[in-house]
């Protein structure tokens, strides 16, 4: 059996989606600077303040997604 889980009383202006898309696409580039910071930040650092830190270089492109986009699978 299936259930609806978004309805809609009426449909958006155009101008609405289009401030819908523009703010999507805000969230969608703050997570991606954050992501950019948070990898140069890492791949400044010496291999030993890594060690300290308990960081392997092949895990960096890791910890910077999951920065920036939440816990991954």
């Amino acid at each position: 059996m299936a259930y609806a889980t978004q309805t809609h009383t009426g449909s958006l202006s155009l101008l609405d989606r289009f401030a819908e898309i523009r703010e999507q696409a805000a969230e969608a580039y703050a997570a991606w600077r954050i992501y950019r910071n948070t990898l140069t930040e890492l791949r400044e650092l010496s291999d030993r303040d890594l060690n300290d830190l308990g960081i392997s270089r092949a895990s960096i492109r890791a910890i910077a997604h999951e920065a920036a986009y939440g816990q991954t699978d």
